[in-house]
């Protein structure tokens, strides 16, 4: 059976680099500056920081409006209000594949489609900034965070950055470009220090935020937890002003990272725009305003500040469409186009795959994952989507006509050294004419928050496959994880799928793929080591006692 997708125009048109005409850039401009000069004090404060967890300070004496900003970079996790976090009871919402498969595709027009889709869904939504994407550097397999990223390459990953922010800027929806800088791992990532080289912090962990932001000018840049170079992100007049705003030209404002800013006077000298998120009562607005008032904080820095933020609040304001709906069905379509883009065949022995079902009327699928696919990272990017495609459902319902198709659990996916379900698993693969094994890394193994420890996968999963190998010459296996793992078994199965994590629709098009409905075109957009040892971070990730020495340098991957 063929794979049909439909896509719609809008996804098809060509990109509109420029969100607002020159201008109504300047009219934003001269608004943001006569606003200013009728604030107070207080106010210009207040607005440099947020209002509560998703949302910037209106100032209703001026009809000033507020701003609504939501995590996304795979999807909008909105929140049902902007002050409550959200997390579990969210909007539902499109979840496309994470970065790290949408790299996979290197495919710039592909990323400007998905921009275009999610700006559409952030309308919809009523939110006006979504927080993404990531481009920071994968510095080693173990960042815990590494499927929110693009790649270890900083011209493609900041080539993808920007198309995607293009993409979501064409329908008036503002970017936020994170984590600047060097913010390359999870362990102790609210204050460990990053020691680089410059040569190596220019050219690796610079080079895709400076190509993202000369090429699409995000609306926002957010500043990272970490230390660079011995001072706070959020802090550094080295990367926000001279970098960011002096020699890269950047137009927009600077954010703050959730609860990263540690002295908000000195991140407003060094050019950081707004704190995030707004706490009730906020003592810090009162520390901007005794710091003007005694000299230690021009008031003129604070002006500029404020002016920045404004013209944000002004376009993003005039930016939204009241009428704009969540086409969620059209979208999931979309999404199974853009997982199947992503897949990367990294093994097919004597041309086993694409299976047909006049060669293979029996086929085992085995693992856990083939009912409850792991399809997203998890943390702050977790979205709620409407529906979840399963691979055996699919398999069944568009694949199995004529074909006999057995399920076996294989592993538990709560349990990662329990064998119990492997007899099982090798009985029904043995009977198969083919056999297909998802495995990959559950959820505990990859989150924000922690770093990975290896890259293996779970003992049950390597048992299972070698223990399948030795039944079933007609292995494939087919690969769920959001960044590199070691494979010991590679010369013991003739065919090997990776489908990254690939969002709500990843499943069918894994089997797209596996029954040749969809060319196999991803490539790898990292690499896959045999041994961690074998790393150029391995000595050095990842730090400790809150330092993180690159003694690896510029050597990446």
């Amino acid at each position: 059976m063929k794979a049909v997708y439909v896509v719609t125009g809008l996804l098809l048109a060509s990109l509109n680099l420029q969100a607002q005409p020159s201008m109504e850039k300047q009219n934003f401009e001269k608004e943001a500056e006569r606003l200013v000069s009728q604030l107070t004090l207080e106010e210009k404060a207040s607005l440099t920081s947020g209002r509560d967890a998703w949302s910037t300070q209106p100032i209703e004496r001026l009809d000033i409006p507020y701003i609504w900003v939501a995590d996304g970079p795979h999807g909008l996790r909105r929140a049902p209000s902007t002050d409550t976090w959200g997390y579990g009871d969210q909007a539902p919402a499109t979840c496309f594949p994470t970065a790290s498969a949408l790299a996979a595709s290197w495919d710039l027009d592909l990323l400007g489609q998905v921009g275009q889709a999610l700006g559409q869904e952030a309308q919809a939504l009523g939110v006006n900034v979504l927080l993404g994407p990531g481009v920071n550097i994968k510095r080693s397999p173990l960042g815990g965070r590494n499927f929110e990223y693009f790649s270890e390459d900083p011209l493609l990953a900041g080539k993808l950055a920007a198309a995607y922010i293009q993409g979501v800027q064409s329908q008036g929806i503002g970017t936020s470009l994170k984590h600047y800088a060097a913010n390359n791992q999870e362990t102790e990532r609210m204050f460990m220090n990053s020691h680089e080289d410059d040569r190596t912090l220019n050219e690796n962990y610079l080079t895709p935020f400076e190509i993202a932001v000369k090429q699409a000018q995000p609306w926002t840049v957010m500043a990272c937890y970490n230390r660079v170079q011995g001072v706070y992100g959020s802090q550094s007049f080295a990367l926000l002003q001279d970098k960011l705003k002096n020699e890269w030209g950047f137009e927009g404002i600077v954010v703050s990272d959730w609860d990263a800013v540690i002295d908000r006077v000195e991140g407003i000298k060094a050019g950081m725009h707004l704190e995030m998120p707004g706490k009730p009562g906020h003592l810090t607005n009162q520390d901007v305003i005794d710091a003007v008032k005694n000299g230690d904080l021009d008031e003129t820095r604070l002006d500029q500040l404020v002016t920045d933020i404004l013209k944000i609040v002004l376009t993003a304001n005039a930016s939204a469409r009241a009428d704009a709906g969540q086409k969620l069905e059209e979208h999931h379509v979309f999404a199974r186009k853009v997982a199947s883009e992503a897949i990367v065949l990294l093994k097919n022995q004597h041309d086993l795959l694409p299976l047909s079902p006049d060669q293979h009327k029996t086929i085992a699928v085995i693992g856990e994952f083939a009912v409850n696919p792991r399809y997203q990272g998890n943390g702050s990017s977790e979205v709620k989507p409407p529906r979840v495609d399963s691979f055996l459902d699919i398999l069944k319902t568009e694949y199995g006509e004529g074909v006999d198709v057995r399920y076996a659990q294989g592993y538990e996916l709560d349990d990662d050294q329990d064998y119990s379900r492997i007899p099982e698993a090798k009985m029904v693969a043995a009977d198969a004419d083919v056999a297909l094994v998802l495995a990959g890394l559950p959820q505990q193994y990859e989150s924000e928050g922690i770093d990975r420890t290896h890259i293996d996968l779970p003992p049950s999963h390597n048992r299972l496959i070698e223990e399948l190998a030795e039944v079933q010459e007609n292995l494939v296996v087919v690969l769920t994880n959001g960044s590199a793992v070691a494979m010991p078994w590679v010369n013991e199965v003739p065919a090997i799928v990776e489908s990254w994590l690939g969002g709500q629709a990843g499943a069918g098009a894994a089997a797209d793929v596996i029954f040749g409905a969809v060319n196999p075109s991803g490539k790898l957009a990292e690499t896959f080591p045999v041994r961690l040892q074998d790393t150029p971070a391995y000595l050095n990730f990842p730090g400790e006692d809150g330092e993180a020495f690159y003694g690896e340098r510029r050597s990446v991957g």
